[in-house]
């Protein structure tokens, strides 16, 4: 097969993908789908070059030097976007609220199949809440819990740009002294800091919940600890750490102190920096930052 044939079905794959992703809403068929396109710009780019003689210069010269301009362009407009960010009204750290319609659940199979599963294993919802990112513009979340009250599961629905929604999963249990385990598979980057005794594992690649949740219960186990029940409901402590996640920001370094935000914006450049590096890794590699 010669060379443009192959660049036009790599085109239409990255086409197929799109249209796939609007059903599935995937991280990895999302992963696969921009390191294709960036692929067919490089290669796409140096054939037309090449075919309407508009640059001497060997093929692959060409393709390094467009695989290089996606980069550069990919990063101003990251970069742009951050700022952009930093400087609006949306919070970083937003507040919850009770979502008084109930549980809303997106009528898919996909995501009822799921609902089904965490009754089956006993768990039971405490709370259905909302988050407001901006513009009347809220995400909805479920927390269930399990019978002990000791293992929580925050169910969060995030409606992207295509159409799709993509749930994701965040297990959270605490220790007697304090200490916080979390394991989640959030594919948004957050590039911050954590308290010292949050035990944070991200896990983007890992769309499953059964296995999440085994991967959550294996660190519980691997460090000899035992979680005690939650003593407060999910709302207040979900917004009490959102504010501690606030403060510490802050005076790490990776926020503004407040009386600076309006002229300043949000994040500082070092924490801008850090955003673009997370940015990239989820975008490209599907990981995330170490947080521990």
């Amino acid at each position: 097969m010669q060379y443009p044939y192959l660049l036009l079905t790599a085109v239409a794959v990255a086409l197929v993908l799109v249209q796939v992703n609007q059903r599935f809403g995937s991280p990895i068929i999302s992963i696969v789908d921009r390191w294709l396109r960036w692929f067919v710009f490089a290669f796409l780019g140096a054939q037309i070059c090449r075919e309407f003689g508009w640059i001497d210069r060997p093929y692959w010269v060409l393709a390094a030097a467009f695989f290089l301009a996606w980069f550069l362009g990919e990063t101003l407009y990251n970069w742009l976007a951050i700022s952009a960010i930093s400087a609006s009204p949306l919070p970083l750290f937003p507040r919850y609220a009770l979502n008084n319609s109930g549980e809303e659940w997106p009528v898919q199979p996909r995501f009822l199949k799921v609902r089904g599963w965490l009754r089956a294993q006993g768990f039971r919802q405490a709370q259905s809440l909302k988050m407001e990112i901006g513009g009347g513009i809220y995400l909805r979340v479920s927390i269930y819990q399990d019978p002990l009250g000791a293992v929580r599961i925050q169910v969060t629905f995030l409606p992207q740009a295509n159409g799709a929604i993509i749930v994701c999963y965040g297990l959270t249990s605490v220790t007697a002294d304090g200490t916080r385990y979390v394991t989640d598979n959030f594919n948004s980057p957050f590039a911050g800091f954590y308290p010292e005794n949050w035990l944070v594992e991200r896990r983007p690649w890992s769309r499953s919940l059964p296995r999440l949740l085994a991967r959550h219960r294996a660190r519980l186990a691997s460090s000899g600890v035992f979680p005690a029940p939650f003593p407060v409901e999910p709302l207040a402590d979900l917004n009490a750490s959102q504010n501690e996640l606030d403060r510490l920001n802050t005076e790490m370094g990776f926020l503004y102190p407040h009386n600076e935000r309006e002229d300043l914006g949000k994040i500082t450049q070092e924490g801008r920096y850090r955003v673009w590096k997370e940015v990239w890794m989820l975008k490209y590699l599907g990981r995330s930052a170490r947080y521990q």
